[in-house]
């Protein structure tokens, strides 16, 4: 993996999460790999265990959407089954990735991922997810509505 620059490492994972390819995602992971996510309190440590929860899904892996941005520094188009980014920023070891998932039960969501990378692999990578919800009315006066859809 030591061959390609940090951009193209995060490109090649979002691509194998896109097809599926469980032994490409290994492939971009680093030796240490740790993911968290703070919003349940669990850590995956190791690839083995990513590999159990994303063959392990409840109803199949989740399916991508679209990609509708990709910002960094090197722009390119990358999708993956349990995420769609929107936009990779970053440069050196950090990248964040900004996603929309839908699940097999149909339901969609957001989702942010932190990533660091060590020794031109993934290394650490923190995930975020949150529902969308319905703007208040008492906001209305205050904001501009934005375009979520096609």
């Amino acid at each position: 993996m030591a061959e390609l620059n940090t951009r193209e490492v995060v490109d090649r994972y979002s691509r194998a999460l896109e097809a599926q390819d469980l032994d490409a995602v290994i492939a971009t992971l680093h030796d240490d790999y740790i993911e968290e996510y703070p919003q349940s309190g669990e850590r995956i440590r190791g690839a083995a265990n990513l590999r159990g929860i994303m063959s392990q899904y409840p109803g199949g892996e989740p399916r991508a959407s679209k990609v509708e941005q990709i910002i960094g520094a090197e722009d390119s188009w990358v999708m993956s089954p349990s995420y769609t980014p929107m936009r990779v920023e970053g440069s050196g070891d950090q990248y964040t990735t900004v996603a929309h998932i839908i699940y097999p039960d149909g339901s969609e969501w957001h989702a942010i991922q932190l990533i660091r990378l060590r020794d031109g692999r993934i290394h650490r990578v923190t995930s975020f997810y949150a529902s969308p919800f319905e703007a208040p009315d008492w906001r209305a006066p205050f904001v501009e509505r934005i375009r979520t859809e096609d």
